[in-house]
C-alpha cells in the first residue's frame, strides 16, 4: 500500500526521497508528501494526488536537507488530501510517517483531547505522533519512547519517525508491514521497499517481525521486540536498470505483457534437467516432504487466487491428489481443522500481502513440521522468510498495480510442483518428459498471442460504450475467465463478472442482452462440446459474444458471434497462454476509456493492510 522512505546523509536527502517516492508509485496512493529537518526546524510539503504534484510544490517552494522522511499514503483513516498526508508533525518537533492501521488509536486519541491537544487530521498516525511527543517531552529519547510505544499498540504497521531536537537519528518500527534497511557510505536509508532505494545502494537488512532500528549517519542500531540488540543479515541486492523504466512502452503493464515470455523462461531456467523438475528448487528437503504429502491446500488473494484455482486442477490431474483453495482473508479467520501431511502453499506477488502472512502465521504451529511453501516474486519478502520451502518465480519487478507476469509465473510454478508431487503418485516419466517439452514452447505460443495485438485492440472497441461485462469458461478456462474479468474492472472500471458456462442457466442468463458482452475462452478440450451449447444459450437470447479460441475448436464468427483465433496449446497449458489475449483486452479498453492503466483509482499493489 503506502510507501515510506527515509535518509541520513551527508548531502542533500530531498531528490533521494522524491526518487525513492517515484519508485513506489506502484504501491498505490492517494496523496504525498516530504519533511527534512535543519537546524532543529521541521519543513514540509504535501498534496493530494500523484508524486508529481508534490514535485511541483517543490519546484515552487524548494527543500533541501540531510536527514529527512517521504511518504505516499493510501488513506485508511480520514479522506484522501493535503491534511491527512504524511509526514505528520506533533509539536513542531516529532515528524512521523507510517504505514498499515493503528486499530486502538480511539483508545489513544481520547486522552490526548481530554489533556486539550489539537489534532490536525483524521488520521490514526498523527495519533501517535502527539503520543510520542508527549513521551519525549517528558524526558524519554525517541527510541525509548517508540520501544515503549509498541507495547500498547495494536494492528500491523510501519513507522519512521524524527526527532527535532536530535536530528541525527532517525528511528523505524515494524511491526507486519515491511520495512527496510539501506546501507550507504556516511549514510544510510529506510525504506518500505528496497526498490525504492534502488540508485543509491545495494546492501540491505530486512528487518524481522518487532524489530525497532535506529539509523544514524554512521551507523545501524536493531532491537528485538524484547528490545535485546540484534544483528540481522545483510543482504546484497542489484535491480535491472529497466526495473522502474518503461522501456519506450505507454505503460508499465503493456511492457509487463510483453515481457512475459522472457520471464516464463527465467523462471523455468536452473529448474529442469533431463525433462525432469527438479525438486531441489522447492526447498532442501522437498523431496522428504513429498513423499509424504496427502493433500494441497492452496491459500492466497485476487489474482494469486486464480492461480490456485489452476493450480488446484493441475494437482488433482496430474498428483491425483485432493486439492482445497481458499481466500486468505477468509481462511485466516475461520475456524480451522488441519489435516496431518497437508501441503500448504501460499501464493502472492510481494510476499508481503497482510492476509496471506496471517494466514501462514495462523497454522504455522500446528501444520506438520516442513509443510508450509510460498510461491512469490520477492525473494528477501516476508513470505518467503517464514516459509518452509520456497519457489521463487522469475518475473522481476511488477510496477504495474494490475497483475501479468507475476500470474503467469505463478502458474509455472503451480504445475512444476504439480509435476513434482505426481512424480510420487503415478504420473509416468514419459508423460513428466513431454509435458516438460511442451512447456518449453509456451514461450513461442505467448509470442503468437502478443502477435495479435491489432485485433485485439480491435475488439476493445466493442466495449468503448458498455458498463457491463460477462466471462465464460469452463474447466481449465474458468479460473482464466475470473482472471479476465478480474482485470477488466481493475483498470477500466466496467463491472464484469465471470462464471462457470455451465452456470448460465442457473441465474447469469437473465443478464444476458445485447448491452452486455460475454467473453467466452474456448479451448479445444474435453468441454469443448458443452460450451458450445453454452454459446448457443447467450446467442439465442441476442448476446453479443467475444469467443478466444483455436481453429480447430470449429467456432467460426457469425452474427453477433467474434472469434478471434488463438494458437492451438496443449489442453493443460492452456490456461497460460490463453490469459494473454485478456490481459491484451483489459489494456485496450482501458487505454478506450480514458483510466490511469497502471495506477487504478483506490487500488494499491501490495495490499499490507486488511
Amino acid at each position: 500500500m503506502c510507501g515510506i522512505v527515509g535518509a541520513i546523509a551527508e548531502r542533500d536527502i530531498v531528490p533521494i526521497l522524491m526518487d525513492g517516492l517515484r519508485r513506489l508509485e506502484y504501491r498505490g496512493y492517494d496523496s504525498a508528501g516530504v519533511a527534512v529537518c535543519r537546524s532543529e526546524v521541521i519543513e514540509r510539503r504535501r498534496g493530494e494526488g500523484k508524486v508529481a504534484v508534490l514535485q511541483e510544490k517543490l519546484r515552487q517552494s524548494p527543500l533541501e536537507g540531510f536527514i529527512g522522511i517521504a511518504h505516499t499514503r493510501w488513506a485508511t483513516h480520514g479522506i484522501p488530501n493535503e491534511v491527512n498526508a504524511h509526514p505528520h508533525i506533533a509539536g513542531d518537533r516529532i515528524v512521523l510517517v507510517h504505514n498499515g492501521i493503528f486499530e486502538n488509536y480511539q483508545a489513544l486519541r481520547e486522552p490526548l483531547l481530554l489533556s486539550g491537544y489539537q489534532l490536525e487530521s483524521e488520521t490514526d498516525s498523527e495519533v501517535i505522533a502527539a503520543c510520542l511527543l508527549e513521551k519525549v517531552e517528558a524526558g524519554t529519547n525517541l527510541l525509548a519512547a517508540v520501544q515503549q510505544m509498541t507495547k500498547v499498540l495494536e494492528g500491523s504497521y510501519a513507522v519512521c519517525a524524527i526527532d527535532t531536537k536530535d536530528p541525527e537519528r532517525i528511528i523505524g518500527v515494524r511491526r507486519g508491514s515491511p520495512l527496510v534497511v539501506g546501507l550507504g557510505v556516511a549514510e544510510n536509508f529506510l525504506a518500505s521497499d528496497a526498490l525504492a532505494l534502488q540508485r543509491v545502494v545495494d546492501r540491505f537488512i530486512y528487518l524481522e517481525d518487532g524489530d525497532v532500528v535506529e539509523i544514524t549517519k554512521n551507523s545501524v542500531q536493531i532491537y528485538d521486540n524484547t528490545g535485546v540488540l540484534v544483528k540481522r543479515q545483510i543482504h546484497h541486492r542489484t535491480f535491472k536498470q529497466d526495473s522502474v523504466d518503461k522501456a519506450g512502452y505507454r505503460h508499465f503493464m503493456l511492457k509487463e505483457i510483453y515481457e512475459q515470455p522472457n520471464a516464463i523462461r527465467e523462471t523455468l531456467t536452473g529448474r529442469l534437467q533431463a525433462g525432469r523438475v527438479l525438486e531441489a528448487v522447492f526447498g532442501v528437503n522437498a523431496a522428504r516432504i513429498f513423499d509424504t504429502v496427502q493433500q494441497i491446500q492452496i491459500i492466497a488473494c485476487g489474482t494469486s487466487y486464480h492461480a490456485g484455482l489452476v493450480g488446484r486442477l493441475w494437482f488433482e490431474d496430474l498428483a491425483n491428489i485432493p486439492c482445497q483453495v481458499e481466500i486468505a482473508s477468509e481462511f485466516r479467520y475461520r475456524k480451522k481443522k488441519l489435516l496431518p501431511h497437508t501441503l500448504f502453499v501460499f501464493i502472492s506477488q510481494s510476499g508481503e500481502t497482510a492476509d496471506t502472512l496471517a494466514a501462514l502465521r495462523s497454522i504455522k504451529a500446528e501444520a506438520t513440521p516442513g509443510m508450509l511453501l510460498s510461491i512469490c516474486n520477492v525473494p528477501d519478502s516476508s513470505l518467503v522468510r517464514e516459509s518452509d520451502g520456497v519457489f521463487l518465480t522469475g518475473a522481476g519487478p511488477e510496477i504495474g498495480v494490475c497483475s501479468t507476469k507475476a500470474f503467469t509465473t505463478q502458474l509455472i510454478g503451480l504445475i512444476l510442483l504439480a509435476i513434482a508431487v505426481g512424480r510420487r503418485r503415478g504420473l509416468e516419466t514419459v508423460s513428466e518428459k513431454q509435458l516438460i517439452h511442451e512447456l518449453l514452447g509456451v514461450t513461442d505460443l505467448i509470442e503468437t498471442c502478443l502477435a495479435k495485438r491489432e485485433a485485439i485492440e480491435e475488439l476493445a472497441k466493442l466495449f468503448a460504450d458498455k458498463a457491463h461485462a460477462l466471462f465464460l469458461g469452463r474447466g481449465l478456462q474458468y479460473p482464466i475467465a475470473l482472471e479476465g474479468a478480474l482485470k477488466l474492472k481493475e483498470i477500466s472500471y466496467i463491472h464484469a463478472e465471470a462464471y462457470a458456462a455451465g452456470e448460465l442457466k442457473h441465474g447469469p442468463l437473465a443478464l444476458v442482452d445485447k448491452k452486455m458482452p460475454v467473453v467466452v475462452i474456448a479451448a479445444n478440450d474435453h468441454l469443448l462440446e458443452k460450451l458450445k451449447s453454452n454459446i448457443q444459450e447467450v446467442r439465442a437470447r441476442g448476446g453479443e459474444l467475444i469467443v478466444f479460441t483455436p481453429p480447430s475448436s470449429g467456432i467460426e464468427p457469425d452474427e453477433g458471434i467474434h472469434v478471434l483465433a488463438l494458437p492451438e496449446v496443449p489442453a493443460l497449458l492452456a490456461p497460460i497462454v490463453y490469459t494473454i489475449p485478456l490481459q491484451l483486452l483489459a489494456y485496450y479498453v482501458a487505454i478506450l476509456k480514458g483510466t490511469d492503466v497502471d495506477q487504478p483509482r483506490n487500488l494499491a499493489k501490495s495490499v499490507t493492510v486488511e
